[in-house]
């Protein structure tokens, strides 16, 4: 009886210790080859790419879609980390583009790290906000006529460059105060950046609105538009640079040395 019991038992064993063997060799998921995967394919692909394949069975993939269609390769989160866009700080901001004129400025910032395998993608790499040179690229005072007023957010004031003015008339400005009339829609819909500023504008709140080097005439000192010969309760017009379709009226209140305004009322001209 023992030799029959011992020839049946031998044949299990062997197929047990096959079994065995082959679960090794499929790895501890038992979804691939010992040597198959991303780390063996040496690729990682972007998008959907069928040609990102491993070899099977089963067939797996390297691509960045594997992990929507949910066919990756055990390995690919490893063998195929993902890298997120990285850009560089912001360049400093050019002059306007047209001097002596309502135009533009622009800044930018270049890529350092392209995005891989499904990684955050890059931001924008250039953003433009509205801008008045008083000077044009020769040096020579431009011969302002802007109305209506001019205004933009009052950090817009910090960053100026105030080209050839001595340091005293620098502190020599001037505030404004202004009732501001209706307020358009559009300038509750800005979507630039440089122009956010505008959504707080609301009917009947009062604005400061700062008159300081470059904006003033040369000779007058005074920025136009500001409403120094308005009488009475007359309306005066406004415009916002960088967003020309955020304008409307506004009142005078009076001139004060200095803006007391919240920060999202402080405004300059420009």
């Amino acid at each position: 009886m023992a030799p029959r019991r011992a020839a049946r038992v031998l044949p299990l064993a062997l197929g047990l210790t096959v079994v065995a063997t082959v679960s090794w060799a499929r790895g501890p998921w038992g979804t691939r080859w010992l040597g198959q995967g991303c780390a063996a394919l040496g690729r990682c692909c972007p998008g959907r790419d069928p040609t990102c394949a491993a070899r099977g069975p089963p067939r797996c993939f390297c691509d960045q879609a594997c992990g929507t269609v949910r066919d990756c390769c055990p390995d690919y989160a490893r063998a195929c980390p993902a890298v997120s866009c990285v850009v560089a700080e912001w360049s400093g901001w050019s002059r306007c583009v047209k001097p002596c004129q309502v135009s533009y400025r622009v800044r930018q910032r270049h890529v350092l790290q392209e995005p891989r395998n499904g990684g955050a993608p890059c931001p924008p790499l250039e953003e433009r906000a509205g801008c008045v040179e008083y000077r044009n690229h020769q040096g020579v005072e431009c011969q302002q006529s802007l109305l209506p007023a001019l205004i933009t957010t009052g950090s817009y004031g910090k960053e100026r460059e105030k080209q050839g003015v001595p340091k005293k008339q620098e502190m020599a400005g001037y505030c404004v105060q202004f009732r501001l009339g209706p307020i358009p829609g559009s300038c509750q819909q800005a979507r630039a950046p440089h122009a956010q500023w505008t959504r707080y504008l609301t009917r009947g709140h009062t604005v400061c609105v700062r008159c300081e080097w470059p904006a003033q005439d040369a000779r007058s000192r005074r920025c136009y538009g500001d409403g120094g010969g308005a009488r009475g309760h007359q309306l005066l017009l406004w415009q916002a640079a960088g967003h020309p379709r955020c304008r409307g009226t506004w009142e005078r209140l009076g001139q004060l040395r200095h803006c007391s305004c919240p920060e999202v009322h402080r405004l300059v001209f420009i």
